[in-house]
């Protein structure tokens, strides 16, 4: 850096100068913001007290998340949900400024079995139904049909004309299966 003449206000920086001040600056920046990733422990966590089973044992995740994942940091808390029909897996999702989603796999809990009692569909095949798409700041629905059955929490494929090709869709509640948008 060298200064500018006697009685001028300011400094002038010579070219070598500007990137270590702007590398100086990020160093800066990093320590006070978010963490470069989301701690898979994080995910862990966030599974565990979804189902109320810690990893391993039954009706908990299967294994530990990655330790390699390099997923964004998650600035919103997580959003944990059931992702398929036998809750054989949830579905994590960071909805923030940089989204991103992962499935998690469930040991099978005692009962589970494919003639274990299940919640009574609130949502039956061929039934008319709302098919939402919401996203950050908005929604958008439209009316649907659904192309299979489930109950709240459940995916399904949905069509929104006969000629569409199915969607997959979240039932949210009877008669609306949402589409979130990332």
């Amino acid at each position: 850096m060298e200064m500018t003449q006697p009685g001028n206000v300011g400094w002038r920086l010579s070219a070598l100068a500007v990137p270590i001040l702007l590398a100086q600056c990020d160093q800066h920046l990093a320590a006070q913001s978010l963490p470069a990733v989301t701690d898979p422990a994080t995910i862990d966590q966030a599974v565990a007290e979804f189902t109320g089973a810690d990893i391993g044992a039954p009706g908990g995740a299967r294994m530990a998340s990655d330790r390699r994942l390099q997923l964004a940091p998650c600035a919103v808390p997580l959003a944990v949900s059931w992702h398929t029909v036998a809750r054989t897996a949830v579905q994590v999702e960071c909805a923030g400024q940089t989204s991103w989603r992962i499935f998690v796999a469930i040991n099978p809990a005692p009962g589970s079995s494919p003639g274990a009692a299940r919640p009574a569909p609130v949502v039956k095949r061929g039934d008319a139904i709302t098919v939402m798409v919401r996203g950050r700041g908005f929604s958008v629905q439209q009316a649907g049909e659904a192309v299979e059955a489930g109950s709240v929490g459940d995916w399904i494929e949905v069509r929104t004309s006969r000629k569409a090709e199915p969607i997959r869709a979240r039932i949210e509640r009877p008669g609306l299966a949402v589409i979130p948008a990332g």
